[in-house]
């Protein structure tokens, strides 16, 4: 029997799991399977053990992990390989097999041009788009974002597309915005490319605030962020398919290199990324389009 289990990472904050329960459950009606649950990486329950668990209850021999995450930095590369490492352990019968993250998707450029539409920024030419990830020490997901701005500006043709990180990695939020008013654009749309959020978008709202006071002739905006939009559920659909075509992602080769590399299952939670994992409180209010705003 096979089952399907999608892999949310976790938040600190209740409504940001209850956010990916509500996408998971709408996707659940148009995935074909059996068996389909839920669990979360770190930080909720339940955790990939136990939904793991939960799919051998009902019966499943054959389950299919989807990790429901944006790029294939560290938790798809290593941690959640590792858990299915684990997992097949423990359930020698049982048939693992794993799929992509949501990753370059042609999908994702007609959320970000909704997120843009929502702040109607009026002439392309004289607006910067800023996309702001969450940065990661993966040099391929930190290269993903600036393939999608590329992409971004081949369809829409804004004067500048930018890309700027929160942390981890540079270049850093502020060091995009200096970038877009030395370009000379006199509005500069950020958006920031999260599924989730909290703290981090009380930073970026606050350094908007700053460079509006130093800079009053350019308009700021923030777009909402990314969210567990319904229009990503084709891409995770897409990447179910892939699985099942024999085009899924060869976990035993990533859990055997994360262990080559040192990485141990068991401790992971104590070795995030401090910037990459930067989310808690203010997740339900942050999923607005939001005009920066002097105080």
């Amino acid at each position: 029997m096979n089952a399907i289990l999608f892999v949310g990472h976790g938040s600190r904050d209740p409504e940001g799991n209850k956010e990916l329960l509500r996408f998971t459950e709408k996707l659940s009606r148009v995935v074909d399977a059996p068996v389909k649950e839920t669990c979360f990486l770190e930080l909720a329950s339940p955790d990939i053990p136990q939904g793991i668990q939960r799919c051998v209850e009902q019966g499943a021999n054959r389950i299919t992990l989807i990790p429901v995450m944006l790029f294939a930095a560290g938790h798809a590369k290593i941690h959640i390989p590792l858990a299915i490492q684990e997992a097949q352990e423990q359930y020698p019968g049982v048939q693992f097999r794993y799929g992509r993250p949501i990753e370059v998707d042609e999908a994702v450029l007609d959320l970000l041009e909704q997120r843009v539409a929502d702040i109607n920024p009026g002439v392309r030419e004289e607006t910067a788009i800023l996309l702001v990830g969450r940065g990661s020490s993966d040099l391929y997901a930190n290269s993903d974002l600036y393939k999608i701005a590329r992409m971004f500006w081949e369809k829409n043709r804004y004067r500048w597309v930018e890309v700027s990180f929160i942390g981890v990695t540079e270049p850093l939020f502020a060091e995009g915005l200096e970038r877009c008013i030395r370009l000379g654009a006199k509005r500069i749309v950020t958006l920031p490319y999260f599924l989730f959020t909290g703290v981090l978008i009380k930073r970026m709202r606050a350094i908007l605030n700053e460079y509006e006071w130093r800079h009053p002739e350019i308009e700021f905006h923030m777009g909402a962020y990314l969210g567990f939009d319904e229009g990503l559920i084709p891409i995770v659909q897409k990447r179910v398919s892939e699985v099942r075509q024999g085009e899924g992602v060869a976990w035993k080769a990533l859990a055997e290199k994360a262990i080559a590399d040192g990485h141990d299952h068991h401790h992971h939670h104590h070795h995030h990324d401090c910037g990459h994992h930067d989310h808690t409180a203010a997740h339900g209010t942050s999923h607005q389009a939001v005009r920066s705003k002097r105080s």
